[in-house]
């Protein structure tokens, strides 16, 4: 046997001797198992044999982070696009104060979104406003059709939803009151 071995098993008869001499002492009580764990610690090698053993993390700890995620996106923007095709209620921007303006056959919500009136196609314009340009959004009935229309040469754009003009020209006409 080597030296350091002996001198850990002296240490641990000696530690054997002192638990029992403790537990036949009947003022001092001590629990089996605190007695039991003093033992293990004095008999196992190492430089933690009178701490008992040391356990490690296995898992690693959580970093902390500075922005926190947020809140989610509000899809704003753009939702139909120069030259599509919208009908009456389609929105056409979502957007928080105005970027865009409202034009010709649309109107704004009170989030400022704005929305088609009547049937056509999405067109995009800006126009000179005080001492800046103002970007427009509009409406028109003729897919060819540019904004902002010249009402001077082309008169104004009517659009009139109720009627239904067809109808009208296959029905002949009431006859007059005489």
């Amino acid at each position: 046997m080597e030296m350091g071995a002996v001198q850990t098993f002296d240490a641990y008869v000696q530690s054997r001797q002192a638990v029992a001499e403790a537990l036949t002492r009947d003022q001092h009580s001590m629990s089996f198992a605190f007695v039991s764990r003093c033992c293990q610690a004095a008999a196992s090698p190492g430089p933690f044999s009178l701490l008992g053993s040391i356990r490690t993390a296995t898992k690693r700890a959580g970093g902390t982070v500075r922005n926190h995620g947020g809140s989610p996106g509000k899809r704003l923007g753009l939702k139909k696009f120069s030259d599509q095709y919208v009908i009456p209620g389609n929105i056409i921007v979502r957007q928080r104060g105005t970027q865009f303006h409202p034009g010709q056959n649309v109107a704004m919500g009170r989030d400022h979104t704005i929305y088609a009136t009547v049937p056509g196609y999405v067109r995009f314009y800006k126009q000179k406003w005080m001492r800046t340009e103002r970007k427009f959004v509009g409406v028109v009935l003729v897919r060819g059709e540019k904004l902002p229309r010249d009402e001077a040469a082309l008169g104004r754009s009517r659009y009139c939803g109720l009627m239904n003009l067809t109808a009208l020209k296959a029905r002949p006409p009431p006859p007059l009151a005489s």
